[in-house]
């Protein structure tokens, strides 16, 4: 999703709204409409949206009570969203079996709409295969239904919502797009975050970032696959795609070369890193000019591949903030040509602690003055880096990956 606070949802637990007592609800939706004329209407005049567009865009609307992450008035004090219990391994996001159905069907893409991948990418500099392999990953190719009512939705959200003040720019921005888009409501599908279309674009990045690429007037990520093609990668280009220049290739790094150099913050000109020894997977040199700076990404540390990345690489995490989506996404794109699979084997699997446990070891290493990010039990680079400066701190060898005697002593 084109939307860094989606990924906090996405474990969300639905059942505070489920269980909220039947005979109260119509006191909750009574409530929701005097909300709908006291607050929204309002924000949505100020914001320039026509008192008609916000009529049509609410008539009929009730709550949706089946929503995940929700904080009705009056029910208990809403304690966050339920999130996975276990510690996920980044070799199942990645596994060779999630690319088997993506690659002949976005090849078979890649040649139908190869019209609307030609003109986005003489527009916008973004590799036809990039777009593709995001395309993919948000709504397979626009072949995943994408039922939800946007507005229906936004609506809920933010008027009970967990996090509500998050959504509620979101519902103006989608009643901005019902008002100056010739979209009717009906036509205005999202997943229940608001995530629209086969981009799956929140209603601010559509504002931004959507484009009419097949030229009929409208900017149809629902219907057309020109439009979803084009509106991804002006998306691309407007969070910093460097034209011309690859995302990455696997590496094959020393033992020597820390992999607390890990990060976008750091980095390093491809001279050095040969100077390091550090080479292709496959023991060619890097490619590229000398002098241009590009960094380490270990998504598992030393317990899986490693990659020399450049910046644009960052670029693809500006769609969705994962590492693993980034590399899911940039690895399936050059699938589509020649590349095979990773080279290297992922050793990270985790037994013996869960995210519980992940998130009590970052915290410990947050008071001893380790940058690990957000202490979520999800281990991104900041983590990685803090867990290895921590482990050479103490003359361990630094492995960037957390084993259950890790999660135990780090920050002790």
């Amino acid at each position: 999703m084109a939307a860094a606070f989606l990924g906090l949802l996405t474990f969300a637990s639905p059942t505070t709204a489920q269980e909220f007592p039947a005979a109260k609800r119509p006191a909750v939706e009574a409530s929701f409409q005097g909300w709908l004329t006291s607050a929204v209407l309002p924000a949505a005049r100020k914001a320039g949206v026509s008192e008609r567009a916000v009529s049509e865009a609410f008539a009929g609307v009730t709550l949706d009570w089946s929503l995940p992450d929700l904080a009705p008035p009056g029910a208990p004090k809403h304690q966050g969203p339920q999130r996975q219990p276990e510690f996920s391994d980044p070799a199942r996001y990645v596994a060779e079996a999630n690319f088997a159905g993506l690659i002949p069907e976005g090849r078979k893409r890649l040649a139908a709409d190869a019209r609307a991948f030609a003109e986005a990418e003489r527009r916008y500099g973004v590799p036809k295969e990039i777009v593709a392999a995001i395309w993919a990953r948000e709504s397979r190719y626009g072949s995943v239904p994408i039922r939800g009512d946007a507005i229906r939705n936004l609506a809920t959200q933010s008027f009970m919502g967990a996090r509500k003040e998050r959504f509620f720019p979101e519902l103006i921005a989608a009643l901005k797009i019902l008002d100056g888009d010739h979209l009717t409501r009906a036509e205005m599908k999202s997943s229940w975050a608001g995530a629209m279309g086969q981009p799956q674009f929140l209603p601010s990045k559509f504002l931004e970032n959507a484009v009419d690429l097949d030229g009929d007037g409208r900017r149809d990520i629902w219907r057309s696959n020109a439009d979803s093609i084009g509106s991804i990668a002006h998306y691309m280009q407007v969070h910093g795609w460097a034209k011309g220049r690859p995302w990455g290739v696997e590496a094959s790094v020393p033992a020597a070369v820390s992999c607390t150099l890990e990060g976008p913050d750091q980095g390093l000109t491809l001279g050095e890193w040969r100077r390091l020894g550090v080479r292709r997977v496959d023991g060619d040199e890097l490619p590229g000019e000398a002098g241009r700076k590009t960094f380490l990404l270990a998504p598992a540390g030393r317990a899986g591949p490693m990659f020399i990345v450049s910046e644009n690489f960052y670029a693809i995490k500006q769609y969705n903030e994962s590492d693993l989506y980034a590399l899911f996404v940039a690895h399936l794109a050059d699938r589509y040509g020649q590349g095979g699979p990773l080279r290297a084997g992922w050793h990270a699997a985790a037994k013996g602690f869960d995210r519980a446990d992940v998130a009590a070891m970052q915290l410990r290493l947050q008071k001893r003055g380790y940058d690990v990010g957000k202490p979520d039990g999800l281990v991104g680079f900041r983590t990685r880096v803090a867990i290895g400066r921590w482990q050479e701190a103490g003359g361990l060898p630094p492995t960037c990956w957390p084993d259950a005697e890790t999660v135990r002593s780090a920050g002790r």
